[in-house]
């Protein structure tokens, strides 16, 4: 018997594969990216450890258009879009199952871990959005709910199912431990779209497209955001690694910045609307200047750079003072 698992390397996705594991069942690992979430290291290990293929699926233009701009059961504190997007991906999954000679779907979903995603009506109605209702095994929580087709045909014992629910770690811990399994995240969402500074900025770029692309919110990661005008975006780094990604990320239309006498941020200005940057190029480097070393002098040199390092155009700003610098998004 075979099953596909929705595996985001975390722990209740590790202890379910397990429990399938130990009743016979070959489980291959599917994790799904997206600008806002997907699998990393960890989760690449945590299938080597526990023996399973893991395969990493991008969805994110059909994620942007079909879960984040609409979603049908609204969006949680932030724009997480819980309900719609695990509806989601059971549907991507299971639309998988032929094709891998699966025949159910697991999951280390707990009922009531997150109270307005898992409780027993957001359940089902993940259940219903992904049209393999019946077919969602719930290894965790699965004696506290309806029994599945895999149940009732006798593909899986529901005896050997286990009763967690609630938020506590504490069995999951035991389990790990009896398992040998060592090497686990600590528990967190996972997913931009929970965090309240990126979905503020999210929201501001969807305001300005209509239609974005993946690659036009890798940005949103990085930085300190201002909008010196409605469509123009300037990103100032905040550490040499994001300096690094802000010129490896920049585009021909951007226009990095930088103090060239004294170590400092690297500024990206972006217009994220059909916009000339160029006017606004003395103010971006005053406020780069105000983030480098050279913030408390009467003026500092900046340079305007590509991102291959050929260097555009350069000119003295005054650091601007740090009352004056704009509110960040």
């Amino acid at each position: 018997m075979k099953a596909v698992s929705l595996f985001s390397g975390g722990l209740d996705s590790q202890l379910a594969v397990r429990l399938m594991q130990n009743q016979g069942v070959v489980v291959t690992a599917i994790n799904f990216s997206s600008p806002f979430f997907g699998a990393d290291e960890r989760t690449k290990r945590a299938a080597h450890q526990l023996g399973i293929e893991l395969l990493i699926k991008p969805v994110g233009e059909e994620y942007l258009e079909r879960v984040l701009r609409n979603p049908v059961y609204g969006y949680g504190k932030n724009l997480n879009p819980c309900i719609d997007c695990h509806g989601f991906m059971f549907r991507k999954a299971g639309d998988l199952m032929h094709d891998l000679g699966a025949s159910f779907i697991v999951t280390g979903e707990v009922l009531g871990q997150r109270p307005m995603s898992q409780n027993r009506s957001a359940l089902n109605a993940v259940d219903k959005l992904s049209g393999y209702k019946g077919y969602i095994v719930r290894p965790l929580s699965g004696r506290l709910l309806e029994a599945t087709i895999p149940e009732k045909e006798g593909w899986i014992d529901r005896q050997l199912m286990l009763d967690i629910s609630g938020r506590g770690r504490t069995r999951q811990m035991e389990l790990a431990e009896e398992f040998g399994i060592q090497e686990y995240p600590s528990p967190a969402g996972g997913c931009l779209l929970t965090e309240q500074n990126y979905a503020r900025r999210l929201k501001e770029i969807l305001n300005l497209i209509e239609h974005p692309r993946p690659e036009d919110l890798d940005i949103l990661k990085i930085g300190r955001h201002f909008y010196l005008e409605a469509g123009l975006l300037l990103a100032v780094g905040r550490n040499h690694s994001e300096n690094a990604r802000l010129e490896a990320q920049s585009r021909s239309s951007d226009r990095l910045i930088k103090v060239t006498d004294r170590p400092g941020p690297v500024g990206l200005l972006r217009p994220i609307l059909p916009i000339d940057p160029s006017p606004h190029l003395t103010y971006a480097g005053s406020i780069v200047a105000r983030y480098s070393d050279a913030k408390n002098e009467k003026t500092a040199p900046v340079k305007v750079y590509t991102k291959d390092g050929e260097i555009t155009e350069t000119f003295v700003v005054i650091p601007l003072p740090q009352d004056q610098i704009p509110a960040t998004v």
